[in-house]
């Protein structure tokens, strides 16, 4: 199943040979060279705007868009304090959530991950703060890498007033400190609503570590996870 770049690709045959497996790799590697890694080498500040960890367990959600959910999902389902995770479609109408409307950039459309976390164990800043260290580029205008289209683009979306606060104050923050080396894209909009997308995207690169494109695209975002974030990193395995 090609992306918009027309290269990600979603099985990887068993009988497909190593060398084989190999060679798309590296293919993959040159193609998403730009912008398929974490989006820094090191951890960037936390967010001086923020909340206080709540004083007993709850769930909140929050909505992010960072390119490929298969990625997206693959590090926040990783981080402690997130207690469920889904791969889905926000932007655009019920209607139209499906993948194969949604791949045709007409949509209106992201590919986004609903994220639901203990605010006793993890604030929304510090969700934020592993968004723009290693989910994606926030850099890069509709597009991830050679993903490419308004489907791949860097949106959070709010669900409450609070959590548009913490967003735009740390984009603010991030920008004047020019931790980037080019101004953030990232859109900040209101949550006007969330479809789970099919089943077979839920937990993708869990369940296909030998694609190329999860190799060269999503591992190395896993492994700066743990590296940037040891205090935030836990191992996952599906329920």
């Amino acid at each position: 199943m090609p992306s918009s770049a027309g290269f990600r690709v979603s099985a990887i045959s068993p009988f497909v040979s190593v060398p084989l497996l190999l060679l798309v790799a590296i293919l993959a590697m040159s193609l998403f060279s730009k912008g398929s890694s974490a989006a820094t080498k090191t951890p960037i500040p936390g967010p001086a705007t923020d909340v206080h960890r709540a004083s007993a367990p709850g769930h909140e959600v929050a909505v992010f868009a960072g390119g490929c959910f298969w990625g997206v999902q693959s590090v926040f389902e990783r981080v402690k304090g997130v207690t469920a995770t889904t791969a889905g479609y926000s932007g655009g109408s019920a209607s139209t959530a499906t993948y194969d409307q949604v791949t045709t950039e007409t949509t209106g459309h992201a590919e986004s991950v609903r994220v639901v976390f203990d605010p006793s164990q993890i604030t929304y800043g510090q969700l934020l703060r592993v968004f723009f260290s290693v989910v994606h580029d926030p850099t890069q205008l509709n597009r991830q890498g050679n993903d490419v289209g308004t489907s791949y683009r860097s949106a959070i979306f709010f669900t409450s007033d609070e959590q548009r606060r913490i967003a735009q104050a740390y984009i603010a923050q991030l920008d004047a400190a020019h931790v980037f080396p080019a101004p953030i894209v990232t859109q900040v909009v209101p949550l006007k609503g969330f479809y789970d997308a099919e089943s077979y995207h839920q937990d993708y690169a869990y369940y296909n570590p030998a694609n190329p494109y999860i190799l060269v695209c999503d591992r190395p975002k896993v492994e700066a996870l743990e590296k940037q974030f040891p205090e935030l990193f836990k191992d996952y395995k599906p329920k």
